[in-house]
């Protein structure tokens, strides 16, 4: 697993954090590793990832270390606070997956709930949010967003008022297949690659 610590050195990368999911919220989604990514733009994306050495690791992290993947991409338009989450911030991904034959005022419905939760939280360093641009490899999944707090403190504290946040979910929750909620802690990226892993989701956002 040691081509995980070259791929941050790429020119394109503005961010690149691994490591193992703290808390899986949806025990039917067996992810046990995940990783993080930013790039500037579509085609920094698309340049990384024809990168050898990205190429390299993918080759290497196929069977029998990884059993399976999934892969979401989104821009993050409205973009606040630094672009590298600080080690130690606690980040809580949210992954939806809408019902079949949905049209574009039921994602707009969809985002629109986002926002309103996004509003209705504290303590919270940023929250990127939007739709999959990627979608071959994303099981299905086409909204997600991603809310970083500065320690494990505050998500704790989120949790402790989750009927605010199960209200803003009520407004749509018919509109949506299924969710997958996972919280990760961000580590020393010299520490966060993993020596095995048995399932592994990445996603990137795109500052844009």
């Amino acid at each position: 697993m040691s081509g995980l610590n070259g791929l941050p050195s790429i020119d394109q990368v503005l961010h690149f954090s691994a490591g193992q999911i703290h808390r899986n919220r949806l025990p039917a989604f067996k992810f046990t590793h995940m990783i993080h990514s930013c790039y500037s733009s579509k085609e920094d994306l698309s340049i990384f990832d024809g990168h050898p050495g990205h190429l390299r690791v993918v080759k290497d992290l196929r069977s029998p270390i990884c059993e399976d993947v999934m892969a979401v991409d989104w821009m993050a338009d409205d973009l606040s606070g630094p672009i590298a989450p600080w080690p130690g911030s606690t980040m809580r991904l949210t992954f939806m997956r809408l019902n079949e034959g949905l049209g574009d005022e039921e994602k707009a419905k969809v985002l629109g709930a986002v926002v309103e939760i996004k509003d209705c939280i504290g303590s919270l360093d940023q929250m990127t949010y939007g739709e999959n641009f990627s979608p071959w490899r994303a099981k299905g999944f086409s909204i997600m967003s991603i809310a970083i707090f500065p320690r494990m403190n505050e998500l704790e504290e989120l949790d402790s008022k989750q009927e605010v946040v199960e209200l803003k979910k009520d407004k749509v929750r018919e509109l949506m297949e299924s969710v997958i909620e996972l919280d990760y802690m961000v580590g020393d990226s010299a520490t966060a690659i993993w020596l095995r892993l048995y399932r592994l989701l990445t996603f990137m956002d795109r500052l844009g």
